[in-house]
């Protein structure tokens, strides 16, 4: 029997370190947790950003994935653009389920399209089906049949 089973209450950052465990990381002399999860306001406002985003606008991003002030210790620290978006592409890709080493994000985060390979790299469904969706020409008849109504048009 489970311990909100028993009665007990279980506070939920309880539940994830007993279901996940918890791993933490040193990145750029930070330690900083490991996600177990993409959050999910992080496709919308990593969406948002570009090369040509300031860099104080990526602190939102990194604080969703790694927690608060933890951009600020990387930039006290010396951490560069692209480290920084190494950073972010691997957290990314750990809290998608994939164990992936800095090297694989390092490949992603500097690919010419990161989506795209972030989707390859965890699998996504979409970007499978994509790849096998037919060219886009028009579906052949599935039956002799017509559909169209037995109405006659009106010629008044």
């Amino acid at each position: 029997m489970t311990g909100a089973r028993a009665g007990k209450a279980q506070s939920w950052e309880d539940f994830k370190a007993q279901e996940f465990g918890v791993r933490t990381e040193i990145i750029q002399g930070v330690e900083v947790q490991v996600p177990d999860d993409v959050p999910l306001g992080f496709k919308r406002m990593a969406g948002h950003l570009s090369s040509e985003s300031d860099v104080e606008d990526f602190a939102p991003v990194v604080a969703l994935l790694y927690g608060d002030g933890v951009f600020d210790q990387w930039v006290d620290n010396g951490m560069g653009a692209n480290g920084l978006l190494v950073a972010i592409m691997w957290g990314y890709l750990q809290g998608s389920g994939r164990d992936v080493t800095f090297s694989e994000a390092y490949e992603v985060a500097n690919s010419p399209d990161p989506g795209k390979a972030a989707a390859a790299v965890t699998g996504n469904r979409a970007a499978r089906r994509s790849q096998s969706r037919a060219t886009g020409g028009r579906s052949s008849r599935t039956s002799a049949a017509s559909t169209a109504s037995g109405r006659k048009t009106s010629r008044t």
